[in-house]
């Protein structure tokens, strides 16, 4: 069986995520591409598609966001991400489980004796006139006098668990502040989430495969996993495994791929790229090496925002103002530290929609 090593990974990665090459796909096909990006801080994915895309406009996601066909929404792992509606409402009831589990594994204790399917009734109830609530506003109708640690939990459960909810705009736009007010997916959409296929067949864990691996492969089924959190997806590897081809990392672990997806040469030049906080080329993946070493491994998870220099995770960034502040991770060359500048220089000028161009970049580590 082919090896394939840490560099091969990367450049496959690099080109599935469209940051070897920039993408002229319109925005929404490359957020269905990547199934969706990670959007807890709701300013970030600009900056992903930006890094991503040959021409990028802010007012194109905020139009896919107020014209209701791109959404925000808790899905993978359980977090806030922005993803094409058709997916959503595709996806979500295959979800529904796992949130719920995630949800129980934090609060046990404080959902001890709370009739789950009676609180999801009573929350669909009050949503039901399609009025944007916050969480907070959705359980004081549902939870009456009950503690306040008990209430943040039964808002969590209702809110990401039981009700598919969408978080609508101001919240996500471009430059826009706002809190977060939720729909019901039904109510924003004009349609009903789709049901749970029957016990036995599993045609969303069949296209999440596919899908995850045209975005992230090649792959382990852990990684598959790490990505959208959910269990019993070996039988959905299992029943697409005709349709796909074998490899082995470094350490032995079998890798599966569509078989006509790209994996450049490992000598393939990569440029520098900056990605916002919690991107998925990063996080999508269980075995992080292709991308970033294990000494960095936190700073993803922490909310660091990351700067790949030849593919890899080479120093993070933030802004002092309207300044891209640039601190390296490893040491760098005259080469590489005059890329960042460059890249750092456009991505100053997108982010104050070019009144400016500064950057400064750190001395690198000794």
């Amino acid at each position: 069986m082919t090896v394939l090593n840490d560099r091969a990974l990367n450049r496959a990665a690099l080109a599935r995520q469209a940051l070897l090459s920039p993408a002229d796909t319109p925005v929404l096909d490359l957020v269905a591409h990547l199934g969706g990006l990670q959007a807890q801080e709701p300013q970030e994915p600009f900056v992903g598609l930006w890094s991503r895309m040959r021409a990028f406009e802010p007012s194109s996601l905020s139009d896919l966001l107020t014209g209701r066909q791109v959404v925000r929404t808790h899905l993978m792992r359980r977090t806030v991400h922005l993803l094409a509606a058709e997916d959503v409402l595709a996806w979500r009831s295959r979800f529904d489980t796992m949130l719920r589990q995630r949800v129980l594994a934090t609060y046990r204790g404080e959902l001890r004796g709370v009739d789950i399917d009676r609180l999801a009734a009573e929350g669909r109830e009050v949503m039901a006139d399609g009025e944007p609530r916050s969480m907070s506003e959705l359980v004081r109708a549902v939870a009456g006098d009950r503690p306040a640690q008990e209430r943040r939990a039964l808002g969590e459960m209702l809110i990401p668990a039981l009700l598919p909810v969408a978080q609508i705009p101001p919240r996500g736009l471009w430059g826009a502040k706002g809190g977060v007010r939720n729909v019901l997916l039904s109510s924003w959409l004009g349609r009903e989430v789709a049901p749970l296929a029957p016990e036995g067949s599993d045609p969303v864990g069949r296209a999440l495969v596919r899908r995850y691996l045209a975005a992230y492969g090649p792959a382990t089924s852990t990684d598959l996993r790490a990505w959208c959190g959910l269990a019993g997806l070996p039988a959905a590897v299992a029943a697409v495994r005709g349709e796909l081809v074998s490899f082995r990392d470094e350490h032995g672990r079998e890798l599966l791929d569509l078989p006509d997806a790209p994996r450049p040469d490992p000598g393939t030049p990569a440029p520098v790229r900056f990605l916002p906080a919690f991107d998925n080329a990063i996080l999508g993946y269980r075995h992080r090496e292709r991308i970033i070493d294990d000494a960095h491994r936190g700073l993803s998870v922490a909310g660091d925002r990351a700067v790949l220099v030849d593919g890899r995770v080479a120093a993070t960034w933030t802004t002092e103002g309207d300044t891209v502040v640039v601190t390296p991770l490893v040491r760098l060359s005259v080469r590489d530290r005059e890329a960042l500048a460059e890249e750092g220089e456009r991505l100053a000028s997108f982010l104050s929609d070019g009144a400016d161009d500064r950057v400064r970049i750190a001395a690198s580590p000794g």
